[in-house]
């Protein structure tokens, strides 16, 4: 990949050559190039009647309490050999200690993953030896209590299987494999499953109907355009229409119009960096390889929400993910021209006033890392301090959509609008869950091999 800097009229854009989709954000360095900012990440509405309303509609009824997921699901897996990377087993298997970690037994969770236990070599990783190139190998998954492979069907078997079996326990449900960009409607894009099968955001909601409408079900997506799938709130993955009765919520690697990172080949788990990576770490207290992590629990309340776990990720991936989440995506779709131009020339820390804990630990921690002033806004502090790497500007992303979600939920707050606030107030509600641990349920004992033990038996 080559990496350079493009600058145009006083506006400097990060180009990328060798990433499908690569559409970075413009850093402005003059006034009237802040219009350029203000429609990024995708065009802004020019006037508060042009944003599309999803308000209308069923009335919601607010959850009683964050929810505490029990029923789990993992689809994980490439389509094809091809594109079944080891990394890709070895984020399941990672998904598992997490659990552990949690005191809930691995079992619990009901895992696919490619071709299942047919016995074909599929998973894809590279074999490297002293002194020879690495070389491409294929073997069979190795996932305890794999239940078959990663197809629609057994998707569908399992939803049904649910709406049988354990109707009204929240569901999490985990992907972790690749995804296909729907360039003429980028809000229904679609997940890759094996035997060529694709799941689309809209078949994705319209089968989870099938579970009762007072069920909450949270998602957490790793795929490349993965957040398309914030639309499986809404009717029919729709904008523009009402969002649904049943609760829903998701946390995704990266914005719906770009590729997300962590498909790889390489066995050593330790160089591994990607979203889902990072949120698991950051809601269990463990990195990949064991070792503890900084705490995420942001309000000191005794436990990390996934919410919490979503800033954690935001901060720890090193990455050009532009990590995001159901109730962002909406907030961010109300951010008009004007709302997003006030964001970048205001003060950071005027901004951050109005942010909740997690919130202030990403801008906080983003705004470190840039070497920003706080007291400067966004606009100004890139006229010193201008990104030289991907990671880099894509932390300067990052921050701008947090300064974006704060500012705009506290408009929401002035509002005062009771129909929008239900919706923000549910989905926040929803993000805010967290696994439910059995009750006296004391953390399992994480077992993890050494990474030079995976670097020769994968």
């Amino acid at each position: 990949m080559s990496l350079g800097f493009w600058a145009r009229s006083g506006v400097v854009v990060l180009w990328c050559m060798g990433v499908q989709g690569c559409a970075r954000v413009p850093v402005a360095q003059e006034e009237e190039d802040v219009d350029g900012l203000a429609d990024w990440p995708e065009p802004a509405p020019e006037h508060e009647k042009d944003i599309e309303s999803s308000e209308h509609g069923a009335s919601l009824v607010p959850l009683s309490a964050p929810p505490r997921a029990s029923n789990l699901l993992v689809l994980g897996g490439g389509g094809e050999p091809s594109s079944n990377e080891i990394a890709l087993e070895k984020n399941v298997r990672y998904f598992q200690r997490t659990l552990e970690a949690h005191g809930l037994e691995p079992a619990s969770a009901s895992v696919y993953f490619a071709n299942g236990n047919d016995g074909q070599a599929t998973v894809r990783y590279l074999e490297e030896k002293a002194g020879k190139k690495a070389r491409e190998q294929f073997k069979v998954p190795e996932i305890p209590h794999l239940k078959g492979p990663a197809t629609l069907e057994r998707f569908l078997e399992w939803v049904d299987q649910s709406a049988r079996e354990t109707p009204h326990q929240p569901a999490f449900i985990y992907f972790t494999g690749h995804g296909g960009l729907n360039s003429r409607h980028r809000n229904n894009n679609h997940l890759a499953l094996w035997e060529g099968d694709t799941l689309t955001v809209r078949a994705f909601g319209l089968f989870l109907n099938r579970l009762p409408s007072t069920t909450p079900v949270v998602t957490v997506m790793s795929q490349c355009y993965a957040g398309s799938f914030a639309n499986f709130i809404y009717q029919d993955a729709n904008p523009k229409r009402p969002v649904v009765a049943q609760p829903r919520c998701g946390f995704f690697a990266t914005v719906d119009f770009l590729p997300s990172v962590g498909c790889t080949p390489e066995v050593d788990e330790a160089d591994y960096k990607d979203y889902s990576s990072s949120f698991f770490a950051g809601l269990s207290g463990l990195g990949r390889t064991g070792k503890a992590v900084a705490s995420a629990d942001y309000d000191g309340d005794g436990r990390v929400s996934y919410a919490e776990a979503h800033a954690f990720a935001k901060v720890d991936g090193e990455t050009t993910d532009l990590p995001i989440s159901t109730s962002e995506a909406w907030l961010q779709r109300r951010a008009t021209r004007k709302d997003r131009r006030r964001f970048l020339s205001s003060p950071i820390m005027e901004v951050l006033r109005g942010g909740r804990p997690d919130q202030r630990h990403v801008v906080e921690s983003l705004v470190g890392k840039l070497g920003f002033l706080p007291e400067l806004s966004v606009r100004d502090n890139l006229k010193s301090s201008m990104p030289r790497t991907e990671e880099a500007v894509a932390y300067v992303e990052r921050l701008y959509m947090e300064l974006i979600n704060i500012g705009m939920q506290e408009k929401l707050r002035a509002s005062g609008s009771p129909q929008a606030l239900a919706i923000f107030d549910r989905l926040l509600q929803c993000e805010n869950g967290s696994w439910d641990r059995p009750a006296g349920a004391a953390p399992v004992p994480v077992q993890v091999r050494a990474p030079e033990a995976d670097a020769t038996a994968p």
